[in-house]
């Protein structure tokens, strides 16, 4: 037995609560994080700027896109292997851009949560979204 069909057969049986559970946690960050760029576009960009990101506003859009869109397809569980490989991606980038100058206070446990948040994105990319899902009703 394959480790997909392994993880499938689980996840149609038993697990299909926790990972709606899973999802929606985990899809709360980047929605709230990507409204709140997008609906701030001006500070955004000047934050993006003082981190020396090119097109600050351009990058603003597109970063909050990407959050608020891609945890739309967590919570629903629309193509969510692809937007939870691209979430962690993007997260590992946002952690190497904005979180490890160790001299900001908060930015260890910035570092900690991220790389927790990147671990559970990537579970979810494994075992799919579940039977309560888009996926799930799409076959």
């Amino acid at each position: 037995m394959s480790i997909n069909s392994s993880a499938t057969s689980g996840v149609t049986s038993n697990a299909s609560g926790v990972i709606l559970v899973s999802r929606i946690f985990l899809s709360i960050l980047f929605i709230l994080a990507g409204y709140g760029k997008l609906t701030a576009i001006a500070g955004t960009a000047g934050w993006f700027a003082s981190l020396g990101l090119p097109a600050p506003t351009a990058t603003a859009v597109l970063i909050g896109l990407v959050e608020l869109l891609g945890g739309l397809a967590v919570l629903v569980g629309f193509k969510t292997r692809i937007a939870a490989i691209v979430l962690a991606i993007f997260t590992l980038g946002a952690t190497a851009v904005a979180h490890l100058d160790f001299s900001q206070e908060l930015n260890p446990l910035m570092l900690q949560k991220n790389l927790a948040i990147t671990g559970g994105l990537l579970l979810l990319a494994l075992i799919g979204a579940g039977a309560y899902s888009i996926d799930g009703r799409r076959g």
